[in-house]
């Protein structure tokens, strides 16, 4: 794999410590996958990644890796999920909120696949982007849409000094 030039974001503590419980052998999904600091993580950790984003030009010094895939795709222009019928053993979601695609995401998680989900919720107002609230999360709000189907295997909310002050909520879970 080519090195990028541009200085890479540091992958999320809560991907990298729940990284582990991905079954290997799979494919994950790294969705809103920005620049790819997951995507990389995971080519690193030797699994197969379907990247996803609307603008996938932050990949272009990866593009073409064994075993990468690279789709750019609008999540939020109203067409359907451009993964349908596909399964994952893990999806990867960081600094993302589109509640329509939350039940797609549960369909394309293979039978004891793993969901990593952190982003932003209410009360992050107080500390920068996102305000809006479409964009931020309720109290418990990944627990309960994903609990519901999924085994909850670890859940977290609320303020994180780091990497910068936010509020944030997590959750690690299995498809049964």
């Amino acid at each position: 794999m080519q090195q990028s030039s541009i200085s890479q974001p540091i992958p999320a503590n809560w991907v990298q410590k729940k990284l582990p419980l991905v079954p290997t052998g799979g494919v994950v999904l790294d969705l809103a996958c920005g620049r790819g600091r997951h995507t990389r993580l995971l080519l690193e950790e030797g699994f197969s990644v379907v990247a996803l984003d609307k603008d996938v030009s932050g990949l272009d010094d990866i593009a073409g890796s064994p075993n990468l895939e690279i789709v750019a795709a609008d999540l939020e222009d109203g067409r359907v999920f451009p993964l349908k019928g596909r399964q994952f053993s893990g999806i990867i979601v960081v600094n993302y909120l589109y509640r329509p695609v939350f039940d797609e995401l549960v369909t394309a998680l293979a039978p004891g696949g793993v969901l990593i989900y952190q982003t932003f919720m209410q009360g992050n107002e107080a500390y920068g982007r996102p305000r809006n609230p479409d964009f931020l999360l309720q109290e418990n709000e990944l627990k309960e849409v994903f609990g519901a189907e999924l085994s909850v295997q670890a859940f977290e909310q609320g303020f994180e000094e780091r990497p910068s002050p936010a509020m944030i909520q997590k959750i690690c879970a299995v498809k049964a």
